[in-house]
């Protein structure tokens, strides 16, 4: 494709669609016809999450029909036939009813005024709340930056807790994930990413594949036991494991007689990468 060409929002959209189903970002740009080095542009610029504005339209906000059938079954019906009528929850019938009824009398609904209301409120972009609030911002990068190094979710049940009366200090951990992967919301440093647990700059499609290796060559899974191993009704038969201490420091590994419950920790002084070799009491089964 040439330099300089624009590809229209259906190929921007079908592009986090397919990294969404979990898509390496070269193949998803290869299955449109997307150069592999635009389509890690798109998802660095992008921080790894797709844009509000390229999501697919969604049935969660009222159609400009819904608000129509509103506006002529209001005050000839209930709140809860209205909703069931156009399949809605009841709670959103009032709520589009508080929201858009003229305050003057008489109490008047009108189909377009509210749709022209509901218009505006989606308008993007909006200033980040992150950004218009400067205490909750400080909170956040605070707790982020601490030894404890919070999470999201952590931080957004805490504010709940020490803002109990402050409905200002509130703030989904979606919010500030966005604030930290998604360029130009303007609210949080970029390099606060480094503090979440992940340490990724970079958001990681949940339902991506990891393609690497197999880490375990002829692994055996638990689900495969024979009977007698999963009974502990045989002696002789042992289980390994491999505990690994604090930043991968330090490394013990563990073997257990099923029967017998008898345990052996072999300390591990090179980590993981350490090779041990050892002969069991009254077996000739060895291990590495």
């Amino acid at each position: 494709m040439p330099a300089g060409v624009r590809f229209p929002r259906s190929v921007h959209r079908e592009f986090w669609l397919l990294i969404g189903q979990g898509a390496p970002t070269e193949a998803a740009a290869a299955a449109l016809g997307v150069s592999g080095t635009l389509g890690r542009r798109w998802f660095g610029q992008a921080g790894g999450m797709a844009p509000m504005s390229l999501q697919p339209p969604s049935g969660r906000y009222l159609s400009m029909a819904e608000r129509e059938e509103i506006a002529v079954l209001r005050g000839h019906v209930s709140v809860r036939e209205i909703a069931r009528q156009l399949g809605r929850s009841p709670s959103t019938v009032s709520r589009e009813l508080a929201r858009n009824t003229s305050s003057g009398r008489p109490y008047r609904y009108r189909a377009t005024a509210a749709q022209g209301h509901a218009d505006r409120r989606a308008r993007r972009p909006k200033t980040a709340k992150l950004a218009a609030n400067e205490p909750l911002r400080e909170y956040v990068q605070t707790h982020l930056e601490s030894e404890q190094r919070w999470s999201p979710e952590q931080i957004a049940a805490r504010l709940v807790l020490d803002f109990p009366h402050d409905e200002g200090m509130r703030v989904c951990h979606e919010t500030i994930y966005q604030a930290l992967y998604v360029q130009g919301r303007g609210a949080l440093r970029r390099d606060l990413a480094a503090c979440l647990r992940t340490g990724r700059a970079l958001r990681k499609p949940r339902a991506r594949v990891d393609h690497r290796r197999e880490r375990i060559k002829d692994k055996v899974m638990i689900s495969e036991r024979p009977a007698e191993v999963a009974d502990r009704a045989v002696p002789g038969h042992w289980e390994g494991d491999l505990i690994i201490g604090k930043d991968n420091r330090s490394a013990i590994g563990t073997l257990v007689e099923r029967h017998t419950r008898y345990v052996m920790l072999v300390h591990l002084p090179l980590g993981r990468t350490a090779t041990r070799r050892r002969a069991l009491p009254g077996s000739s089964t060895r291990w590495s």
